[in-house]
């Protein structure tokens, strides 16, 4: 054989032995990142720890082992296919069948007879804490719908059935409400739920039940109306006579006490009358000496005014009598006085003949001021020599002038 076709050959199969052990490496490689990459996408699809809120619970059941724990607020592990999680909510729950709220509903109330009614029912429960893991067990996912829905509808029904249209609009709402609670309880609590209450709303009649209902309310109204008015008119009655009667005794009692008044006020003026009598006596002889005593004031005060007047007389004479000679001393004295001033008068014009004019002037007005000057020698006014002498001419014509005037 020819040794380079065998080291040929040789070097093939060293070539494709490493091609294959390098083709392995890569598909493992590949496998395992495959295989990481779905564990990661299942894990956050189905993350293994999950939380349990407020007011929550968790059951865990193991798959393998069929064990069931119980998990309050948190966190826990479950781990895909291992574990199987269910929650449960422990706050109240209100159910409502709002298919029986109307009179023309899809599931009206039936009454004893046989009319349909709508009811506003509220049923408000909650899951037992302490049953939690039997529930998670043996009822189902929809617990409102499939366990509480019907124990409710299966009640509530039967209970309207025995009572009239009347009676569940008015009177027996308690009575109702009572009866559903103590025959709902127990049923819920078999499956481990707690009935927290009942609570009925409206009522929805039917149409022409409602209409005569009404006008029997109307002649209800009306008769109560009636009853009440006819038992404030005899109360009125009632009251009337009592006031009445009332009256009459006070009028009674009035007229007792007004007589009683009088006998005592009677009494009371004869024993007034033996002490006013003496005290009247007395005051007339205190008035007699008064009378007296008044009069013989009168006397002296009269005889004291004519002595008084008398004197008063006699000074007025005398005063009067001074008054005289002092008058006709004084006239003495001023004739006397007034015959000395003329005589000084007549001295001084005699010596001095201007004051004559002075004094005329001084006695016309007291704002004209005066010029003392000599008299003329002619005999004329004293003052023309003042005013100055017009020229004869001029005086002619001045008197023609005041000549024409007056004509005209």
């Amino acid at each position: 054989m020819n040794p380079r076709l065998n080291a040929l050959a040789t070097l093939m199969a060293r070539a494709f032995r490493s091609t294959t052990r390098a083709a392995r490496g890569r598909m493992a490689l590949l496998v395992g990142t495959a295989a990481v990459a779905v564990g990661g996408y299942w894990i956050a699809v189905h993350p293994p720890v999950q939380s349990v809120g407020r007011g929550e619970v968790v059951v865990r059941s193991n798959a393998l082992t069929g064990e069931a724990s119980l998990h309050h607020e948190g966190s826990l592990f479950a781990w895909p296919a291992l574990h199987e999680v269910r929650r449960f909510t422990l706050r109240d729950q209100v159910y409502r069948p709002t298919d029986s709220a109307k009179a023309e509903g899809e599931a009206p109330f039936q009454s004893v007879e046989g009319l349909s009614l709508g009811v506003d029912l509220a049923v408000r429960y909650a899951i037992d804490p302490t049953k939690v893991v039997a529930i998670s067990k043996n009822l189902p996912e929809d617990i409102g719908a499939e366990v509480v829905r019907p124990a409710v509808q299966g009640v509530i029904y039967k209970t309207f059935t025995r009572y009239t249209v009347r009676e569940i609009f008015s009177s027996k709402r308690a009575d109702i409400q009572a009866q559903i609670e103590a025959e709902l309880k127990p049923r819920l609590a078999a499956d481990g739920i707690l009935l927290r209450s009942v609570q009925m709303g409206q009522v929805d009649l039917p149409a022409e039940y409602r209409a005569g209902l009404d006008g029997l309310l109307a002649q209800e109204l009306e008769t109560a109306k009636m009853r009440y008015t006819l038992e404030l008119k005899a109360k009125q009655v009632e009251q009337t006579a009592l006031e009445s009667e009332a009256e009459r005794v006070r009028r009674e009692k009035a007229a007792q006490a007004a007589a009683i008044e009088q006998v005592i006020a009677a009494k009371a003026q004869e024993e007034a009358m033996k002490h006013v009598l003496p005290f009247k006596q007395k005051q007339v002889e205190q008035r007699q000496l008064e009378a007296e005593a008044e009069k013989l004031a009168r006397i002296r005060s009269a005889e004291g005014a004519a002595q008084a007047r008398r004197i008063e007389a006699a000074g007025e004479a005398e005063s009067r009598q001074k008054l005289a000679d002092a008058e006709g001393y004084r006239l003495d004295r001023v004739g006397r006085i007034a015959s000395e001033q003329m005589a000084r008068d007549g001295a001084l014009i005699t010596k001095h003949p201007l004051l004559i004019q002075k004094t005329l002037a001084d006695k016309l007005s007291d704002k004209v001021s005066v010029i003392i000057a000599p008299p003329p020698s002619d005999g004329s006014f004293i003052g023309s020599a003042l005013i100055g002498k017009l020229p004869k001419g001029a005086a002619t014509a001045e008197q023609q002038g005041d000549s024409e005037k007056e004509g005209e």
